[in-house]
């Protein structure tokens, strides 16, 4: 007892959101340290980190033969086992910013609907990156959490949590989820949508990044006060040679309209396995929307007009679920409920 007293004293407990798009990090005590893009750069010959985040996202579709881009994480769950385990590894020494005696507690957020197969890779990774103990939250709690809502009571809570690749939808009271469903449609898919828009309808073929930058900068899921126009560039399908046109906002909301469907017919199915009971305390509370693809415009006013509830947009969405898990992190006794029961081998 007194070692363990001794090593929550010294070590510098670390909570981490790893999305599929991004990977955030939270320091007890000190805050958020890490907010990266989920990308690594290996170098084909030694299999050594060139890049890992920010760096290695800017290499996407511009790395030579020699350089691997690779994006350990898909669906929100863990697709490259050992390139996960060494951005892990990387992660929680940048966290630690030096190296300790006493290797530090991880509090890692998974998706709602995740396998125990899963939550044993997730798990290893992170004793493998160099973890002293793990324990696993759910992201739709820990959303919940990071937005302030009552979870400890008897009532219904619904967070939408909306990623890079997943989107989590779930009712929450007494601490547990009671309802939930998790389809893997999120920001990803949306770049996915653009790109395939684009080609078919402008015959031009865009990158990832391209994607990413039309969707945040003139997307959105409902009609705008002031549509938006930009600029972009790509190459001709039939020519081969680079091209720009001009793309709409109303183009891009139509690139996007299956996708936004997708969602919303998941928050319809959600609610056709809810209790009534609970039903009544979220048609007087409303949705509550978090995760990065969340920010997507007027995604809010989409739902609303489409469930007929009230739907609120979290501020700093794509903090929510970090911001939730960092007070897991720092209350560790407290919020004991929330945490996923541990994963036997």
């Amino acid at each position: 007892m007194f070692l363990k007293g001794l090593a929550d004293l010294f070590s510098n407990d670390i909570a981490i959101d790893l999305g599929t798009a991004n990977t955030l990090v939270y320091k007890k005590g000190v805050g958020i340290v890490i907010d990266e893009p989920s990308v690594v750069a290996l170098s084909n010959d030694s299999k050594k980190i060139i890049a890992i985040g920010e760096d290695a996202k800017e290499m996407l579709g511009k790395n030579p033969d020699e350089v691997r881009i690779i994006k350990p994480l898909k669906d929100g769950v863990i697709a490259d086992f050992q390139v996960t385990e060494l951005m892990l590894r990387n992660l929680i020494f940048r966290a630690q910013k030096k190296r300790l005696l006493i290797k530090p507690r991880v509090l890692v957020c998974v998706p709602s609907g995740i396998t125990e197969v899963e939550k044993r890779a997730v798990r290893d990774s992170a004793l493998h990156a160099g973890a002293r103990e793990v324990h696993l939250v759910s992201e739709p709690i820990a959303a919940a959490i990071g937005a302030d809502l009552p979870i400890h009571k008897p009532q219904g809570n619904l967070v939408m949590d909306i990623g890079g690749g997943t989107t989590e939808i779930a009712i929450i009271s007494l601490f547990h989820i009671v309802v939930h469903t998790s389809i893997r449609v999120g920001g990803d898919k949306m770049d996915e949508a653009i790109i395939n828009y684009l080609r078919k309808r402008n015959n031009i073929f865009i990158g990832t990044l391209t994607a990413e930058k039309i969707k945040i900068e003139i997307g959105s899921a409902y009609p705008l006060e002031n549509e938006l126009t930009m600029e972009v560039r790509g190459r001709d399908i039939i020519t081969g040679y680079p091209i720009t046109v001009e793309v709409t906002s109303e183009e891009i909301r139509e690139a996007l309209s299956e996708t936004v469907s997708t969602m919303i017919d998941a928050i319809k199915r959600l609610f056709e396995k809810t209790a009534p009971e609970l039903a009544a305390d979220i048609a007087e509370r409303g949705i509550i929307l978090t995760g990065g693809a969340a920010q997507l415009k007027r995604l809010d006013k989409k739902i609303q007009e489409a469930v007929d509830l009230p739907v609120h947009l979290m501020p700093d969405p794509l903090i929510c679920v970090l911001k939730g898990s960092g007070h897991v992190l720092d209350n560790l006794e407290q919020f004991k409920k929330v945490l996923i029961k541990k994963i036997e081998d």
